[in-house]
Order: C-alpha cells, then structure tokens, then sequence
C-alpha cells in the first residue's frame, strides 16, 4: 500500500493548509441564521474550488479522486473547520451526481459553484448507522409523493437550503431494497426542522416528515432502488471521516508533544520522563494504524463491495479506537490545561468524541464485518 502523496496532492494539501490559516481562529460555531453558504463556503468554491474536487468535468467538476478528497479532509481535521464539507460535498453531492435527473446534476453543480448547502438525511436513530433500517414512509399521492417519518439529528441543519431524505417506497423496515431518494426543499410545508447545538461546536437539526407533499420531480435517483446508491456513498462519507480524523489526532499528538517539550516540573521538560515518553509513544503507535487503515480505507473504495466495506468498517473501528486513546491522553498530558475549555486540546478533544459515533459506532462496523463474513461462510 503506497502512503506516498503524489505532487499534485501535496501542492493540493499546501494550497488548503494556506486558504485555512487565513480563516481566524473560531469558537463556538455562529449561531444559526439565514439558510445558505457563509462567505467561507463561497471562498472554498470560488477560490479554493475544493467544492467542484470530486464532480466530473461535464458537471464543472475537476474529476478528482478519492485520494484527493482525503487529502483536503484531513486538513480541515488539522484546522477543526466547521463547514459541512463531507455531508453536502462528499455525501449529498456524491449522491447527486450519480443520478440522471436534470434536478439533481443541477443541484449538484450548485455546490460544486459553492451556490447550495444541501444536507443528507438517510439514516434513523432506531437503525442507529444501519441505513436499511428505514421506516421514513413515501407513498404516492395523485401526480406526487407523500413523506411522514423522521430522521433524527442531520448535518448541516442550520444551514442546509435542501435535504437528500431516504425514504421507504416498498418492503419492510430492514431490508435493503425498497428505499428511493427525494430532495425536499427547506421551506416545504410539513418539513419541520428543530436546531440543535452538538458537541463539537457545530449545529445540526432534528428532522421531522409531518406528511410533506412533493412533486414528482422530487424523487432522484431509481425507485426502490436507491440501497446500493446509499451503501456506496456512506462508505465514501466514512472513509473521508477517517480522513479528518487522520488530521484530528496528528494534531493533538503534535499539541501534546510540544507541551511535553515546555512544560517544566522537578527542574525539568516533562517530556523527559520516561513514562510520558511510553505514553507519547503509545499516541504514535495508535495514530499511524489510523492512519494507514484510513489510507487502506480509501483506496478501496474502487473495490468490489465487500471488500470496499470491510476495509471502511475496519478503518472506522481503527480510528475510534485511535480517538478515543490519544484525545484522553493528550488532556492528561496536558495537566490541567487539558479541562480547560478554552484551551485548543479540549476542542480537538470534542470532535474526537463525535468521531467515534459519528457514521457508525465501533461496535456498529465491527458488527457489520461479523455480518460480512457470515454471509460469505
């Protein structure tokens, strides 16, 4: 497995690092407001054209891949920017593109131009990560669809001008065919968003489907067969999430090496001691087998599905794992500082913690290569 970026990559990563250190450094996200990009969205469109990476070039895309999206991920990981990039660029886009619908390839071309925040709603909370876990109920009325159900917390909320909302059009909850794609519009009657403040100083919103009529038009995609559409694309969403997690930990492991290296206690740098040196040691070890699944992880995403998910689902459990490990140890090497909120490590700390669930808990992707392997036995 090659862990070598190529020139274009590298020259890709400076060009982001540089555009992100120009941003201040942020807080708590603003709280929400019109829907709609903010001006760092239209500049990551306009300038930076990270939005228009991953469309092909009939779309204004630059035809980038997927590689080239992990590179941009983990970045924004290292800079903790709150923008919804891996939901309305590698999710809601990702799913957009790879329909025939004029709506959605316009749609699609829409962000890629940083003109639309679109946010996609595909999994429930009684399904937890499980998207085949669906009781979001879509049934045809006269020319158009009617939706009732809910979707839980989705990302973006506050911003979000449209939503991608998976619901069930034949079958039974659980069952992976029988699902189709709608978009819905913000201001549709019947769509009830509630904001909600998370913890990782972002904002998402509880959905709730209080029979919304939609137009024909409003169903992307193939009918009932949109459950290979949403496994391919949440695998995508997963392994970029492994990606900024990559950038996450880099960041809090070089954080708590350079503290060890001021911090002085007993006449001495703390980072001295061989304990902490064990310690520091471990982060590194458990970073670089994130790492290289995540990078494993994405360059499989091209595979067979089976093999593409059990590399994803392996990355995940890998990088909560990872998580988990080196954001307790950087607070605890940084003493006190470490509960400190306002201090950088606690907020790399928080979106950590949101990694390790967000997309799919650890025992939830160990569950599904237990599943993967029983049905291949």
């Amino acid at each position: 497995m090659d862990l070598t970026l190529s020139e274009t990559q590298t020259q890709l990563a400076d060009s982001v690092r540089t555009f992100l250190a120009r941003l201040s450094a942020s807080g708590m996200a603003e709280a929400p407001g019109a829907p709609g990009p903010t001006a760092v969205w239209r500049d990551m469109g306009e300038a930076l054209g990270v939005l228009a990476l991953a469309l092909p070039e009939d779309l204004g895309g630059l035809g980038g891949e997927a590689a080239d999206v992990m590179v941009v991920m983990e970045a924004f990981g290292e800079a903790l920017l709150t923008e919804p990039y891996l939901e309305t660029v590698v999710t809601a886009a990702g799913l957009l593109r790879r329909c025939d619908q004029p709506r959605a390839r316009a749609l699609a071309q829409a962000i890629g131009e940083g003109a639309a925040i679109v946010a996609p709603a595909l999994t429930e909370p009684a399904g937890r990560a499980d998207w085949r876990f669906c009781a979001t109920r879509a049934e045809r009325d006269g020319d158009g669809w009617l939706l009732t159900g809910g979707k839980g917390l989705v990302t973006p909320g506050a911003s979000a001008q449209s939503l991608i909302v998976a619901a069930r059009t034949r079958g039974d909850d659980g069952q992976a065919n029988g699902l189709s794609l709608f978009l819905v519009e913000r201001d549709t009657p019947g769509l009830i968003l509630r904001d909600v403040a998370t913890l990782d100083e972002r904002w998402a919103a509880e959905v709730v489907l209080d029979g919304v009529s939609l137009s024909t038009d409003s169903l992307i995609g193939v009918e009932h067969e949109a459950g290979p559409l949403i496994a391919l694309v949440l695998d995508e969403a997963t392994a970029a999430l492994c990606a900024e997690a990559v950038g996450v930990l880099r960041r809090m492991l070089d954080d708590t090496v350079a503290f060890a290296k001021e911090r002085r206690q007993f006449g001495q740098a703390i980072g001295r001691f061989q304990a902490l040196q064990h310690r520091m040691a471990d982060m590194f070890i458990q970073f670089e087998l994130a790492r290289s699944a995540a990078v494993l992880a994405t360059l499989s995403l091209d595979k067979p599905d089976r093999e593409r998910t059990l590399a994803v689902s392996a990355a995940k459990v890998a990088v909560s794992d990872a998580c988990r490990f080196i954001s307790q140890n950087a607070v605890q090497l940084h003493g006190g500082l470490g509960m400190s909120l306002e201090t950088e490590v606690t907020r790399y700390f928080k979106r950590a913690a949101m990694i390790e669930t967000q997309l799919g808990t650890r025992d939830h992707h160990l569950d599904r290569t237990i599943e993967l392997d029983v049905r291949a036995a």
